[in-house]
């Protein structure tokens, strides 16, 4: 794909991408990248770990959220943003506006986990509940929108979220450029087609590998039958990863992931015990999935990964319900 992406076949290309960069530098942490010979020797090979947990509001999404209003025109911009999302996005958007000083409508389900609800609240965001389905949050948010005239920034199938999510890519490369391989969690796809857009620009030949738990497989199945396919429930511990693909995702994972690897939920507790035990970074389920694709048979076993060797994984986020970890841990 060129990097000027002419034909506009994406959403987001890298030059997007490397605009977002410069437009957010001010805003965003650099994250570290950690690594561990403990964890290289379970591998069988080098990992290195870009620590979105260490980002502002502790994931990745605040790149995407902070992209997006910085992009807005001033008029759009006074009327302040709407989303609505169970998690990340809420909270990396309510802080994006809180900087630009704008407001922040968040429409979040009844059944969010209480840290990253308290997370938006601490950034300022209002809250505005709904139902735990997806068609009340949308209509919820459809009522806000009219109701204000606030900008609506979907938690993923957004060409300026994407541009922000794939500067990952941009300081994991200049960091690590010898790494061949990039794991990256998926659910609606805004963070791994960031990520792909411009790693395969800058080197088309690194892999693109997605991590997706079994009880929420609707990429796998998607990528098998060549559509969106979604799910009618998702059962996982990965609280984030429970969304479907997009139509602007969807074409990005189709042609520039290379696999998908599902892994138990038994297998994600166990990466994000590994994660605090020997990385002693606090990680989220959905943030440790990587470690557990990496990990798993079907990973090592299968002879098409053996030259895999430098991998690069994304620690999404880090924001766990102690309860809910604590609860998990016990059960496996």
């Amino acid at each position: 794909m060129s990097s000027d992406n002419g034909n506009n076949q994406y959403a987001a290309d890298l030059s997007s991408i490397k605009e977002a960069r410069v437009r957010i530098s001010s805003v965003i942490h650099k994250t570290p990248v950690l690594s561990s010979e403990t964890l290289n020797a379970m591998a069988g090979r080098k990992l290195f770990f870009k620590c979105e947990c260490f980002q502002k509001g502790e994931a990745f999404k605040f790149r995407g959220a902070s992209n997006a209003v910085l992009s807005l025109d001033k008029q759009q911009a006074a009327k302040g943003v709407v989303t609505h999302s169970s998690g990340n996005h809420a909270a990396a958007l309510a802080l994006a506006a809180k900087l630009r000083g704008i407001p922040a409508y968040i429409v979040i389900p009844s059944n969010a986990p209480k840290c990253k609800v308290e997370n938006v609240k601490r950034y300022g965001g209002q809250v505005i509940w709904s139902e735990p389905t997806m068609v009340s949050r949308q209509s919820t948010a459809a009522k806000v929108l009219q109701e204000t005239g606030a900008v609506l920034i979907h938690p993923y199938n957004d060409a300026r979220i994407i541009s922000g999510q794939g500067t990952i890519s941009l300081e994991l490369l200049e960091q690590f450029p010898e790494i061949d391989t990039i794991i990256v969690p998926i659910s609606g796809g805004g963070l791994i087609s960031g990520v792909a857009l411009a790693a395969k620009s800058i080197n088309a030949s690194i892999r693109v590998i997605a991590a997706e738990p079994v009880g929420a497989n609707d990429a796998t199945l998607s990528k098998a039958s060549g559509r969106i396919i979604t799910l009618p429930r998702t059962d996982t511990v990965a609280d984030g990863l429970r969304a479907s693909l997009g139509d602007l995702t969807w074409p990005i994972v189709r042609d520039l992931v290379d696999a998908v690897i599902t892994v138990e939920d038994s297998e994600i507790i166990e990466a994000m015990r590994h994660c605090y035990e020997i990385l002693k970074v606090a990680v989220e389920p959905s943030g440790a999935i990587g470690l557990a694709a990496v990990l798993s048979d079907s990973f090592r076993k299968n002879p098409s990964w053996n030259d895999c060797r430098n991998i690069g994984i994304v620690i999404s986020g880090g924001n766990v319900d102690l309860d809910v970890l604590w609860q998990a841990l016990g059960k496996y």
